[in-house]
């Protein structure tokens, strides 16, 4: 139940037209950032609301039982307060949001309307759109463990226990060729085999992107060089004489887990779960413990 201030009720009361939206952003990273939809900055606590980005609300949604709450909120792009590399970098992802109504002329006159999360954003030119999602979608996630043939464990994690600061899952390399966007020729690797950073993280050390971290798609040898190829191109330019640190990658697999990690011990997977080709089989003459005769058609 919301507490609205009496001062802010009698204002409502009376048809005030002096009422503004806040947000206020707090990133995984601990940043803080508020923006509004007035056209001046609004003090909001220890807060400071940009009116730079010239953020606009949809309604908000609101509906009984579980349903996921929702709402959008779109402006523009602007490097003082809300950059089109930090939002391609992910620094906003999942980001918690509080929205406030707010008196712009007496702004210790507000009521905390909504705590979401921070969705999809889209990005079109110098403008965005992001989804806010309410408390709900949090009982929308994955939780608890899976009865699957994959390894359920993140390579490196407790439960999986790979130590990935060992020199053989980890190196340091440094960009020796561009061969497009999202991947580079990479020297400082020559001591690993193909595919040995596949599926694995890569973070950068030095150049534009320093300090952001990228998913690996592939790790291959070409001829006597080393290439990888991200998922996504970094949000900055790359160059040549960047340097990364590269972890080794793992797909999950039971064989991956024994042959290259000799971890097996660990592996939070049930690698002899029948798939849906068990479901389809049927006795074929010569298997052991059948007569002979097949079960197709009888």
């Amino acid at each position: 139940m919301r507490t609205i201030p009496p001062a802010l009720q009698d204002e409502l009361n009376s048809g005030v037209t002096t009422l503004c939206r806040c947000w206020v952003l707090t990133r995984r990273d601990g940043v803080v950032q508020g923006f509004t939809d007035h056209d001046e900055d609004v003090r909001l606590g220890a807060v400071v609301c940009r009116a730079d980005a010239a953020l606009s609300g949809s309604e908000m949604t609101a509906r009984l039982g579980l349903a996921i709450d929702g709402a959008e909120i779109s402006g523009a792009l602007a490097d003082a307060s809300l950059s089109e590399g930090d939002l391609a970098a992910g620094r906003y992802d999942a980001a918690q949001v509080a929205t406030y109504i707010v008196d712009w002329s007496e702004p210790s006159l507000h009521v905390l309307m909504a705590r979401a999360t921070l969705g999809e954003v889209k990005r079109e030119g110098q403008a965005f759109t992001a989804e806010v999602r309410g408390l709900a979608d949090r009982l929308a996630q994955e939780s608890g463990r899976l009865y699957t043939a994959a390894c359920a464990a993140d390579l490196g994690d407790a439960r999986c226990g790979v130590d990935l600061e060992s020199p053989l899952y980890r190196a340091v390399g440094t960009v020796a060729a561009l061969v497009g966007t999202s991947a580079f020729v990479a020297s400082g690797l020559d001591e690993f085999p193909d595919g040995w950073f596949s599926a694995g993280a890569l973070t950068w050390s030095t150049g534009a992107n320093e300090g952001l971290a990228a998913e690996i798609k592939r790790h291959r040898i070409d001829g006597a060089a080393a290439v990888l190829e991200l998922w996504q191109a970094a949000p900055e330019p790359l160059a040549i004489g960047d340097t990364f640190t590269v972890t080794a990658g793992c797909d999950k697999r039971f064989a991956t887990c024994r042959d290259r990690f000799a971890n097996v011990v660990n592996f939070r997977g049930f690698a002899h779960i029948p798939g849906n080709d068990f479901v389809m089989r049927y006795a074929v003459d010569g298997e052991p413990g059948h007569d002979g005769k097949s079960m197709q058609g009888q």
